[in-house]
This record gives structure tokens, sequence and C-alpha cells, in this order.
């Protein structure tokens, strides 16, 4: 039945400091999908925008900050038991501003290398694979 599901797409940003190789990580609420599990902050895409303009939209409103530099990283099609999603992933490598939870999201900074798939959403397996087979991201 899946197939059926109209599929969500989602601008994601894989946010990271260089200097230090650690990624900016959200944790979802409870009450949301896929609840209780750390993603890559982002959100939909609305009817009529960029995928771009969507991931400097959204990154604002979630986290207050200003996306300076972003390249695509990877685009991920996933289909769980009740909803269907296309994910839009890029990377972050310059930004103004620190980063906060705008949206009562706990939010941490953490090592690319000790990001455990368990702990996220199966759609966001594949990036953490994407992001720990590179020797460096700069």
């Amino acid at each position: 039945m899946s197939d059926l599901l109209a599929t969500v797409h989602v601008a994601v940003a894989v946010i990271v400091d260089t200097a230090k190789q650690d990624v900016l990580i959200s944790l979802r609420q409870a009450h949301q999908h896929q609840g209780d599990l750390w993603e890559f902050p982002g959100g939909k895409v609305d009817d009529n925008e960029t995928v771009f303009n969507a991931l400097v939209r959204e990154i604002d409103e979630e986290l207050g900050l200003t996306i300076i530099e972003a390249k695509p990283l990877i685009e991920i099609s996933h289909n769980y038991s009740d909803k269907s999603v296309l994910l839009d992933v890029w990377l972050v490598t310059d930004f103004k501003g620190v980063a906060q939870g705008r949206e009562g999201q706990r939010v941490l900074w953490h090592a690319i290398s000790d990001l455990d798939k368990n702990d996220f959403p199966a759609a966001n397996v594949a990036i953490i694979e994407v992001l720990q087979s590179r020797a460096k991201i700069q």
C-alpha cells in the first residue's frame, strides 16, 4: 500500500563544522513521525519552491542559521509503512549564526565518525554511510 501514498519532498541539511568534523543533528519530538530519533535538520519543500530555497528557509526557521555555502550531496527515496519520502540532501559547509532549536527540538554537534545508524530514521542511514565513507569533509 505504501506506493499509493503521496511522497513528501524534504530538503535536508548536513551542516558540518569542517574544522572539527562534527555534524549538526536534531532530535525529532515524540509526537512527530519517527519521533525520538535523531535527524539531519530540514523540512518540506513547498509547491513552486526550489529545493535550495526550501533548505535556506527551513534551516533559518528551525535553527536560526543562515546558509552561506551548500551543495547537493545525495538524493534518497524511502518508503516507510505509513509514508514515502524523497530526501534532497545538501552538504552545508559555511553558515552564519549559532544553532538553536527554535521549534523546541534538542540540537547538538556530533562527531561524524561516531554517528550510530540505529539512532536515526531508516531514510537517514545512507546519509551517515556517505559521511563516514569520506576521509574528511571539506
